[in-house]
């Protein structure tokens, strides 16, 4: 019995330290990983320079290994610390944690497979629990908030400009020789998303005179267009602050048993499984 005790807390001092920002040493576990993921990404990136790569290998793959090793340990910390490895495993950054630690260790039976290690900067999404930017965490909910709010709006809006680019890229196509680039309704339809998004390319252009009159005025409607969606979003966003004196805090503390975050800072319960936090 003690001995499980003894292993059991050890596991909840790691999972302390892993998981959760609100502690002094999961703060600096925290910033430590972080610098290591942009450390990594940057070695990945001097890598694929030829020239630093020809001079600075012996290096750079040291480096590299060093910080596989970490990641490697880090990972197999992450799955022995929670009651439930299973779901941190197959979580979307158990997922991003998994496939961005073993490139260098399959570099060695697949040639290139190195490369993926760029997928480590899916990992600097976890820059929100590292530095504890409450705030931020905050309004990047209530902006999801805002946006589920109104995708049935914004789904009607994309619906009304696909329509008007597929009948303005008709109506080119009908009007414009193929010489100017309008070489089928397809291509037209590409050349009004363009000009009604206002990017504007300049691969495909107008000739005629009725042409250039039809994309000044496409040009005009992009403009108006582009202040609909934000003005939906804008309004859902400003409804989600009016509830903000009701808003309740929450914390970084991740449960041990199925690794949820965002718990109330009164809470002694995990609100998913129930476990006592």
């Amino acid at each position: 019995m003690k001995r499980d005790r003894k292993q059991t807390g050890w596991k909840n001092k790691i999972h302390e330290i892993i998981y959760e920002a609100d502690t002094p040493m999961g703060k600096w576990f925290d910033i430590i990983l972080f610098i290591l993921i942009i450390t990594s990404v940057i070695l990945v990136m001097l890598e694929s320079v030829k020239e630093i790569d020809a001079q600075y290998h012996r290096i750079l793959l040291t480096l590299e290994w060093i910080i596989t090793i970490f990641f490697t340990i880090e990972y197999i910390a992450r799955v022995i610390s929670i009651k439930k490895p299973f779901k941190y495993i197959f979580s979307f950054y158990g997922i991003i944690d998994f496939i961005s630690t073993i490139p260098l260790y399959l570099s060695y039976i697949l040639a290139g497979s190195h490369f993926l290690l760029a997928v480590r900067t899916f990992r600097l999404l976890r820059v929100f629990r590292i530095l504890k930017l409450v705030k931020f965490m905050r309004e990047a909910s209530a902006l999801k908030k805002a946006l589920k709010a109104s995708r049935t709006k914004i789904a009607v809006f994309i619906y009304v400009v696909l329509i008007l680019s597929v009948v303005m890229g008709t109506i080119m196509y009908l009007i414009e020789d193929s010489a100017a680039g309008f070489t089928s309704i397809p291509r037209s339809i590409y050349w009004a998303i363009v000009t009604l998004t206002t990017v504007g390319y300049g691969d495909i252009v107008p000739q005629t005179v009725l042409g250039q009159l039809i994309a000044t005025i496409v040009m005009i409607m992009g403009y108006g267009i582009i202040a609909v969606p934000t003005g939906i979003v804008t309004a859902e966003f400003t409804k989600q602050g009016t509830n903000k004196e009701n808003e309740v805090h929450l914390n970084t503390q991740a449960c041990t048993n199925c690794s949820m975050e965002g718990h109330r800072d009164d809470a002694t319960h995990c609100y998913n499984c129930g476990s006592e936090l």
